[in-house]
């Protein structure tokens, strides 16, 4: 198994798609560049943030394969290969891992609804059909089912591969737990920009994050601050871009990250549908602030 030992900002990246519908190529590469040279610690591709359940597996294997080859070995790239299909999921982990990802997020199986044995077993499966390392991701709001915290530490410690968490139920309690009960090396990531700062002061281990597509730099520095526990100086970054945090998800993720950079030239304004253009009255908050900010 790869050493996976990731801490800091793991920018969960976007899609961005042509006028025609297709991937933009061009674009995909030119945001990987942007989060190399701006201090980002770790690439999700094909995660939420991606649009990835919009995505064919055809399409999700071009953007793994894109991303690792662009990243070259200089920070570690995730691929989000979670379905509610157990084998589903084993197929699309065995196909990232034979592109040389450097790990896995597996989201909790999303519909379905399994009770704690079906999810325990769900995850051993998949841990037990591959060797690459992988990244448990809760996040109710979106599966409507939860790993709980006994869950995963129980996967922790039964299986050598599962070696971190996405915890994106927005409950601090949550992170406190997992926290005082992971095992040496296990890490917890937060899946929330809002609580990442404060998770960390408690003793995790940075964020999967989605306004990093916008701030990947500063957001690396709120990392590295909140990880050291300078709270002085995290504060000062934190309150800054608090209301930027806010609007990321004024609308469904990532449809305000996505028409940002769309305002910063960075991708086009461009949604696989069932996701679609912002509301032009939260379109104007969001570029209000932007301009606030000084980011346009």
């Amino acid at each position: 198994m790869k050493k996976f030992d990731l801490q800091g900002s793991i920018v969960a990246i976007v899609t961005p798609f042509l006028e025609n519908g297709d991937i933009d190529v061009d674009a995909f590469d030119a945001l990987i560049d942007f989060h190399l040279n701006n201090d980002t610690d770790g690439i999700v591709v094909c995660g939420t943030t991606g649009e990835t359940p919009a995505l064919t597996g055809d399409e999700d294997a071009f953007l793994i394969e894109r991303a690792v080859k662009r990243v070259n070995g200089r920070i570690p790239v995730i691929a989000g290969t979670g379905s509610n299909s157990t084998q589903e999921c084993i197929k699309y982990s065995r196909k990232a891992e034979a592109i040389g990802v450097d790990a896995v997020l597996v989201v909790g199986p999303y519909y379905n609804k399994p009770t704690e044995k079906g999810m325990y077993m769900h995850f051993a499966t998949v841990a037990e059909a591959i060797d690459v390392p992988i990244v448990l991701y809760n996040v109710p709001s979106r599966t409507g089912s939860r790993i709980s915290v006994g869950v995963a530490i129980r996967l922790a410690n039964d299986f050598e591969n599962i070696v971190a968490i996405k915890e994106a139920s927005g409950d601090m309690t949550l992170f406190a737990e997992l926290i005082a009960l992971r095992p040496a090396g296990f890490k917890v990531y937060s899946g929330d920009d809002f609580l990442a700062a404060s998770a960390n002061v408690l003793g995790a281990d940075g964020c999967i994050s989605v306004i990093a597509n916008v701030i990947p730099k500063e957001f690396a520095q709120l990392m590295k601050y909140s990880l050291n526990a300078q709270v002085k100086e995290m504060n000062a970054i934190f309150y800054k871009y608090l209301r930027l945090m806010d609007l990321m998800f004024i609308e469904s993720n990532p449809i305000p990250v996505k028409t940002t950079l769309a305002l910063m030239g960075k991708v086009g304004e461009v949604f696989r549908s069932p996701m679609c253009g912002m509301e032009e009255a939260n379109k104007a908050l969001l570029l209000n602030e932007l301009k606030k900010l000084e980011i346009i």
